[in-house]
């Protein structure tokens, strides 16, 4: 009887314990995702026609780790996302979000971030001896394409101003404009440098077939830091918002995230997240 003891103990010590079985016996509750459909690689839809990317790819591992839920997902535009997530037609939305007072106001967001996304500055190559970072820029000129206010990388550069007073960029609220005139004021020299995303600059001038590929001989990405994205969750479902939290902490933990963002990104992109 006691081997018998001693050999079950050694058994379910070997079981996995990262991904739990649904619920049997008690309600599953479903859970309705919505991510946007065209935004690889954190969130489309695949040649097979399947919900795809790097933060849907997460959320389906915290799925597995939450037996009392059921995710379910629905690619989507930008609108119907937000719009939905907050009028209660969706539970969760993901879409590569960043944090901002004013989505505080509307949603909730969860203690930890989904994923990451870097963001930099777009120079002329000309000018990559001088500038390396931010404040090699500052100290160049800092004449940056003007920001419209309500976008949130208006307010990545004023607070790296608020925290380098001596090397402060010229930061200028401006209206929204196409991605193909911010890239043409700075390879003209109407500017020095305007933000972008890594991604975008990727898909934009650096990728065979890019849209503006014309300019890849011309312009040159600074990175400048990583900006964490996060899931956004309907204000009743405070409680998913928690578990999400448990189960994130168990993927960082065993190394699923990092594993996730090497197969979508080619590298860790929580790595540069202050």
């Amino acid at each position: 009887m006691k081997k018998t003891i001693l050999a079950f103990i050694a058994l379910a010590a070997i079981i996995p314990l990262s991904a739990k079985p649904k619920k049997s016996g008690g309600k599953i509750q479903k859970i309705r995702v919505a991510h946007t459909n065209y935004y690889v690689p954190y969130d489309f839809v695949n040649d097979k026609g399947e919900s795809d990317g790097f933060e849907v790819a997460v959320l389906k591992e915290v799925d597995k780790l939450l037996p009392q839920y059921e995710f379910e997902y629905f690619p989507t535009s930008d609108d119907d996302l937000l719009i939905g997530v907050l009028q209660g037609k969706y539970d969760v939305g993901t879409k590569g979000v960043w944090i901002t007072e004013e989505r505080k106001k509307k949603y909730i967001f969860p203690q930890t971030p989904i994923g990451a996304s870097i963001i930099g500055i777009v120079i002329r190559k000309d000018t990559a001896d001088k500038i390396t970072d931010m404040k090699s820029f500052a100290k160049f000129s800092g004449k940056l394409v003007p920001i419209g206010p309500s976008n949130a990388q208006y307010n990545i550069i004023d607070e790296y101003n608020k925290q380098n007073p001596n090397a402060k960029v010229k930061l200028v609220a401006g209206d929204q404009f196409e991605a193909a005139d911010g890239y043409v004021w700075v390879v003209e020299g109407r500017y020095d440098a305007r933000v972008d995303i890594k991604l975008s600059f990727q898909n934009n001038i650096e990728k065979e077939g890019a849209p503006y590929a014309k300019y890849k001989d011309k312009l040159s990405y600074v990175p400048y830091k990583a900006i964490p994205t996060w899931p956004l969750f309907n204000r009743k479902n405070q409680a998913l918002a928690n578990a999400y939290d448990e189960a994130i902490k168990t993927l960082k933990e065993n190394g699923t995230l990092e594993k996730l963002s090497q197969k979508y990104f080619g590298e860790d992109i929580f790595s540069s997240v202050e």
